[in-house]
């Protein structure tokens, strides 16, 4: 791929006259930048299309340009995604060193004491089609958490249960579940199906891009193929952002001032034991100057800190980690080489311009805090396969649907990452000062809290058909960081019997799964001895 301090634009000579709609029954889709955003998308718009002899897809990557490869935790919708694709559970899971995550702990965000935590599963509240069954629990809200009150799942994540068993379809369930994997092993498999699928895979840099005279992108001129063609670019290059940034210079609007976060130090962590319990949740532990993620896979555990360099230098994200390791900063050193990245939270002003549209980082890329860098992939590329424009007239459309849509999306990541933060009670550093200020507050938060202090979150905050986070993973982060209304509110006394039969559900339910699962590891062990068809 073209280094980042080259020139892209130029304008080819041969094309600018080029004046017919560039839509016709042939289309030609070439994919920018390989890793997992590239080989998703991909994969996606070959599986959709297979049928049709008049959609191709190209894929160009550079060998010199690696991949950041630590995006290890998805949503319940890869389920659907690998589905969709036709990748079967088994072969994901076996390929790609995989694991079940039913969703996050989040240890230490409250205060700093360390029995302090709460979870936010990915299987919502129960009866949450019949009632607000949060107004029901406010009243016993000192004898049990929120989302114990309401879910089995934290339950069986501290238990380090599975959400399912062994004769449990291929991507059905008992408790709601997405996965902890290996990024490099996950873009291998999606490449290798990529192009069972018939995608066309072409490694070389790319050294310039050529224009339509109307400022369409004409061709991407390589370094050993010459000038690759096409009539829809889809720029999944990563943080260089090759055709959206460099060639395009769309703007990357920062929200740092919002989420100060723009670092990251991970390191990989192997077992001591091959018996060890793999967590069945992503494990988020705050610390005074940021927070640690914590990833259980089946041979090793992903683990990083997430930081602002501005409020942490080098040696200190060092000292952090290993202290979270429980080791000494030598012999962290000495067994780890660990990985600093370095990152400008924002996205960009927009994503879709002319015939070109950005996917993953370089879309945007804010900290990896309930793991949204994936499902953000997956939406962009079914949205780009279900709306591919056939017309000029059409693309236009398209586009700015694309880039409101998305804009919307982004803004609401940051919104509800912004969540957690400000909900602290944390005052153990300016770090944390800086991150509940109010002037760093989205006025559209603002707006939400203001309004739940009488009110549950509800769909009448989530104005889109499809939200990113529903009104359960507010509900969720606000209750499990005990940000209760302040007022009583009045409840329907109709439904109370209903509302106590659900909360016993929930406990009936939960003694039933823990007699019937195994744990993580033991069902992933029963997968890869059996090479099951269905998990």
């Amino acid at each position: 791929m073209m280094q980042a301090n080259e020139s892209l634009a130029t304008d080819n000579p041969a094309n600018t006259e080029n004046k017919k709609p560039f839509f016709k029954r042939q289309v030609d889709i070439v994919v920018v930048g390989g890793g997992s955003a590239g080989w998703l998308t991909a994969a996606i718009l070959a599986a959709d299309h297979q049928t049709d002899p008049h959609v191709n897809i190209s894929l160009i990557e550079s060998a010199s340009v690696p991949t950041i490869g630590v995006g290890e935790g998805t949503w319940p919708s890869m389920r659907a995604t690998l589905a969709r694709i036709g990748i079967s559970e088994t072969e994901f899971i076996l390929s790609c060193d995989a694991s079940f995550k039913q969703g996050s702990v989040f240890r230490q965000w409250r205060s700093s004491s360390p029995q302090d935590c709460y979870y936010h599963p990915f299987t919502p509240p129960v009866a949450a089609n019949e009632l607000d069954i949060a107004d029901f629990w406010f009243g016993h809200h000192q004898q049990v958490e929120f989302a114990a009150a309401v879910s089995s799942q934290p339950a069986v994540i501290a238990a380090g249960l599975a959400p399912k068993r062994i004769a449990t379809p291929e991507y059905a369930f008992l408790q709601n579940y997405g996965y902890h994997l290996n990024a490099a092993k996950f873009v291998a498999l999606l490449s290798r199906h990529a192009k069972r699928l018939g995608v066309k895979h072409i490694v070389d840099d790319v050294v310039a891009v050529h224009n339509h005279i109307d400022g369409r992108v004409a061709a991407l001129q390589t370094a050993e193929h010459g000038a690759l063609t096409g009539d829809l670019f889809v720029d999944c290059s990563g943080l260089q952002s090759l055709l959206i940034g460099q060639h395009y210079q769309t703007p990357l609007v920062s929200v740092q001032n919002c989420l100060l976060n723009d670092s990251a130090l991970a390191v990989q962590v192997p077992y001591e034991d091959e018996r060890t319990p793999i967590a069945s949740a992503t494990l988020a532990t705050a610390q005074s100057q940021g927070w640690v993620w914590d990833i259980g896979l089946p041979t090793r555990r992903g683990v990083g800190f997430v930081h602002h360099s501005g409020h942490t230098g080098e040696d200190q994200a060092v000292s952090t980690l290993a202290h979270y390791l429980q080791l000494s900063e030598q012999a962290f050193t000495a067994r780890y080489q660990p990985r600093l990245i370095r990152f400008t939270p924002g996205y960009r002003q927009q994503f879709w311009r002319h015939n070109c549209v950005a996917v993953g980082m370089a879309a945007g890329f804010i900290e990896p805090l309930e793991a949204s860098a994936l499902v953000m992939v997956e939406l962009s590329a079914k949205f780009i396969s279900e709306q591919l424009p056939r017309s000029l007239a059409q693309q236009a459309v398209i586009g700015e649907r694309f880039n409101q849509t998305f804009s919307y999306r982004w803004q609401q990541i940051v919104e509800f990452l912004k969540l957690h933060y400000v909900l602290s009670t944390r005052d153990d550093s300016d770090y944390w000062l800086a991150q509940r200020a109010d002037s760093s507050i989205p006025s559209s938060l603002q707006e939400k809290l203001m309004m739940w202090q009488q009110f549950v979150p509800s769909r009448y905050d989530l104005p889109m058909a499809e939200e990113l986070f529903p009104a359960a993973s507010y509900q969720y982060i606000l209750y499990g960081m005990r940000h209760l209304p302040s007022s009583e509110r009045p409840i329907k006394a109709s439904l109370g019997l209903r509302a106590n039969q659900a909360f016993a559900e929930v406990q009936q339910k939960t003694q039933q799964l823990r007699a019937g699962l195994v744990s993580n590891r033991e069902l992933l062990n029963q997968i890869k001895a059996h090479g099951l068809q269905k998990i």
